[in-house]
């Protein structure tokens, strides 16, 4: 997939969807690595685009939390005693 649309398709995504696709790609890194450790790693060049992947998806995270900040929790009242 070509990074503008990688870019797109992160516009599209929920929150949730977003913690799933780091997720997802954290861990494709992790598998990665363990295969240059072991000299079988065959696209090096993977490392470089996942981390940038990464980098995106936590950046529109950020984004999303920003633009649509959680509601605080409402204290709840207090009992008052008498």
């Amino acid at each position: 997939m070509k990074t503008s649309e990688f870019k797109k398709s992160l516009k599209d995504k929920t929150l949730v969807e977003l913690a799933a696709l780091s997720r997802d790609l954290r861990q494709e890194l992790f598998n990665l690595r363990l295969q240059k450790a072991s000299s079988q790693l065959e696209k090096p060049a993977r490392l470089r685009l996942l981390r940038k992947q990464i980098a995106r998806v936590e950046t529109a995270i950020t984004e999303l939390k920003q633009k649509n900040p959680p509601t605080p929790a409402k204290p709840k009242a207090a009992a008052a005693t008498a």
